[in-house]
């Protein structure tokens, strides 16, 4: 459903006529725990195959410096404890239950997600929150959407202990399960030299997280000097993405100069996702209140188990312009990592074109700056498209293909978010914050 703004309306009277319309799973005034979504069971554990494997750091592409910078000077690399947090990361002992394992969300068949729009956990628990992809994260300035945490080990604690994730009571409930299998005891041994403990259980599965590179794709060999390497709705696709289609914006470490690494500005931005299906000011103010910025257990529990979700970084800067705010996500492997934004709302490629060429979410008052009407024709979209197909890296190639395929086909008979009108049309003022 489309909400319009009518002429002479204030921003106030449109989000309470949005609240009124669209609230379907708020009831007005809370911020409790939104309804569960329950499904049998998890998903069950993927097995550690090939595409588990730690990825070589010679692949064509992959920024040597950038890659060395991104291993902690207090947890570096090793093979004993790389081992030891692949195998950690396929137990699903780490679980309460026994049902959930790091890979349940990060299947290196999916391309390290689990390709729904939000994650299931223990007992069929459905979180608010899509699973990003790990491939590369060793990148990322944070971690999660929202950015709470500030490395992979921080990141590698909170779905141990969250209800509706992996459901620990704490990280040493993990510790006590494993602690007395002699498997894991020589493994600690061998990789930290100490008995199981949880510091060394979350280092040991960053290390591994942290091999997972993936570069070596088309667009790659292209960067490198082979013009042959992308077609030619691709390379069209790459000048649209810096150009008029305005994707450099926030995938690429400035404005002026083309990022072909990791097409990531490390912020956060108000992409008109979402936001008028929830009364985000009585929820921020709510927010404030009950959710602590520097309680990383309170936030974490807040943005997968409630409404609060929908306020991103506001979370944990509490600063009003941060309300709805995302990270910019790493593009690479896009085409096999949906469904797409912080939700899972948008099933292909096209949606997202789509949703940013309309410029959508402009009665949004928090909307980012960059966000207008593009003026994208079909062919330019096909383009765009084309280029972030050719950011899939070798080993997920075959899979590209598949799901290419699969979303171009459905782009033909399904476009949920097209609006060509606006699209064509002019940029629309916007509207003020309201008042604090």
């Amino acid at each position: 459903m489309r909400i319009v703004k009518p002429i002479g309306l204030s921003i106030e009277l449109i989000l309470i006529v949005a609240l009124a319309t669209l609230m379907l799973c708020v009831t007005a005034g809370s911020g409790q725990a939104a309804i569960q979504q329950i499904s049998p069971t998890a998903p069950p554990i993927p097995t550690a195959g090939r595409l588990a494997q730690p990825k070589s750091s010679r692949q064509v592409g992959v920024p040597a410096a950038a890659t060395r910078a991104a291993i902690p000077k207090d947890n570096p690399q090793t093979p004993e404890k790389i081992a030891l947090g692949q195998k950690l990361f396929f137990d699903g002992r780490l679980s309460a239950d026994g049902s959930v394992a790091c890979s349940t969300c990060h299947d290196p068949a999916r391309a390290f997600t689990d390709r729904r729009p939000a994650s299931i956990g223990i007992k069929g628990r459905a979180g608010q929150r899509n699973a990003p992809t790990i491939l590369n994260a060793l990148y990322n300035k944070t971690q999660f959407w929202d950015g709470r945490a500030k490395s992979l080990e921080e990141q590698a604690a909170l779905p141990i202990v969250n209800s509706v994730e992996m459901g620990q009571p704490s990280l040493q409930a993990t510790v006590d399960q494993i602690a007395g299998i002699a498997e894991y005891q020589e493994a600690f041994k061998r990789a930290f030299g100490t008995s199981p403990n949880g510091g060394d259980l979350l280092r040991a599965i960053a290390c591994y997280e942290r091999t997972q590179l993936a570069f070596d794709s088309s667009f790659d060999h292209f960067i490198a000097g082979d013009p042959g390497a992308i077609d030619p709705s691709a390379k069209r696709g790459w000048e649209l993405f810096n150009t008029r289609a305005r994707c450099n914006k926030c995938h690429a470490l400035t404005e002026e100069k083309r990022d072909p690494t990791n097409f990531t500005d490390n912020d956060f931005h108000n992409i008109g996702i979402g936001i008028i299906r929830h009364n985000v000011v009585e929820l921020a103010r709510q927010a404030e209140q009950r959710v602590a910025s520097g309680d990383s257990l309170a936030v974490d529990s807040a943005a997968i188990q409630t409404d609060f979700s929908v306020l991103g970084r506001f979370l944990i800067t509490k600063k009003q312009s941060d309300i709805a705010s995302f990270k910019t996500p790493n593009l690479r492997n896009v085409l096999v990592t949906g469904p797409y934004f912080h939700d899972g709302s948008q099933e292909t490629l096209w949606d997202v074109m789509d949703h940013y060429n309309k410029g959508a979410g402009l009665h949004n008052p928090w909307l980012d700056e960059d966000i207008q009407p593009l003026a994208l024709s079909e062919q330019d979209i096909d383009d765009v498209v084309a280029f972030l197909a050719s950011l899939t890296s070798a080993d997920y190639k075959e899979q590209g293909l598949r799901e290419l395929t699969r979303q171009r086909a459905l782009s033909r008979t399904e476009r949920p978010q097209r609006d060509t009108a606006r699209a064509f049309g002019p940029k629309p003022d916007r509207p003020k914050p309201p008042a604090p």
